[in-house]
């Protein structure tokens, strides 16, 4: 059976620490317990929640920030069956779940986590769970 993990990132390599936020999802291509391929796809959508710098993000405070925007972040992975993120707001992880996305929030570099979510060793933290 193949199946697709997607996770967020900045460079490539480690897991971003906000969904929202990332730059890029990183996709494992898995075959049985095997990564096959991987690819860097760049997130068309990260912008709709970055704040400038300086400022400070805060969910549903004048960013048109919303279940829409979170549908469009997901729409680009919509050939993935599960989601490693660092941090994800209630929100998100809620329409993540919605869309039938396992979702793991872990930190740490991409690859040993990926591995360790195949052998069946990477579980979500809830402290990773944004309450906003």
């Amino acid at each position: 059976m193949t199946r697709k993990i997607a996770v967020v990132t900045d460079n490539g390599e480690r897991i971003s620490p906000h969904f929202g936020r990332a730059r890029y999802y990183k996709i494992f291509t898995v075959e049985g317990d095997q990564i096959v391929a991987e690819e860097l796809r760049p997130r068309s959508s990260a912008g709709d929640e970055n704040p400038s710098p300086g400022e400070h993000h805060r969910h549903g405070q004048g960013h048109g920030h919303g279940r829409h925007n979170h549908q469009r972040m997901l729409a680009e992975i919509a050939d993935c069956q599960v989601l490693i993120a660092g941090g994800m707001g209630g929100p998100a992880y809620a329409t993540a779940q919605a869309a039938g996305l396992e979702i793991v929030l872990a930190g740490g570099p991409i690859r040993p986590a990926v591995e360790a979510y195949l052998r069946g060793e990477l579980t979500t933290d809830p402290r990773r769970l944004h309450q906003h």
